[in-house]
């Protein structure tokens, strides 16, 4: 088994799905027919003339997407599978087996000895089938730096560098007090050598 890419029907990617190792190609999957709750409440013009009343009509499968065995291509912010490249390139794959079949047997008809080589099969090249899905703009949007929520560390040093800033206002206040204090502790003892006994 192998995973692949399962796509909706505009080609944009929808999930990976699992496979036999030996798929290859593209395939479309269907979604489940809807049947009516009740045969007698759907409109007459919508029963085919075959069907009697009281039958349930058979309904014709709706594809849903497709199932591709080529693998994306990195780097792509919404993968898109191009299907009508991918239709194009199997009838230009289609178109050369056939020129190819033509000329093998027009060659395999001539005799022997006026035949020469025998024709060579050339594979178109295939082309790029997974493409972008996004505009430019919506790539634009996704990919712009986004302001980014502070982290819990970024919170802390934030905390601490407010705690710094505040331990230092009130270490300058501590001393600023401390030389008033000892000025006016100066000043009492000026006085009081003013003062004393005469």
């Amino acid at each position: 088994m192998k995973a692949v890419p399962k796509v909706n029907t505009d080609g944009l990617y929808l999930e990976d799905t699992l496979v036999d190792d030996a798929f290859s190609g593209v395939v479309p999957f269907y979604a489940e027919p809807e049947l009516p709750i009740d045969p007698g409440q759907q409109e007459p013009e919508a029963q085919p003339e075959d069907v009697q009343p009281g039958e349930v009509p058979e309904l014709e499968p709706v594809i849903a997407g497709y199932i591709v065995s080529i693998p994306i291509i990195p780097g792509l912010y919404r993968p898109r599978f191009d299907i009508v490249a991918w239709e194009a390139y199997q009838s230009a794959v289609t178109s050369a087996e056939d020129a190819y079949n033509a000329a093998y047997a027009e060659w395999s008809k001539l005799p022997e000895e006026e035949r020469g080589d025998p024709p060579i099969y050339v594979a178109p090249e295939q082309p790029t089938l997974w493409i972008e899905g996004l505009t430019t703009e919506e790539i634009e949007e996704i990919t712009r730096p986004q302001p980014q929520e502070p982290t819990e560390i970024d919170l802390l040093k934030e905390r601490l560098a407010a705690a710094e800033a505040r331990n230092e206002q009130l270490a300058e206040e501590s001393t600023v007090n401390q030389l008033a204090l000892m000025e006016l502790h100066m000043m009492i003892l000026a006085l009081q050598e003013g003062s004393g006994p005469t």
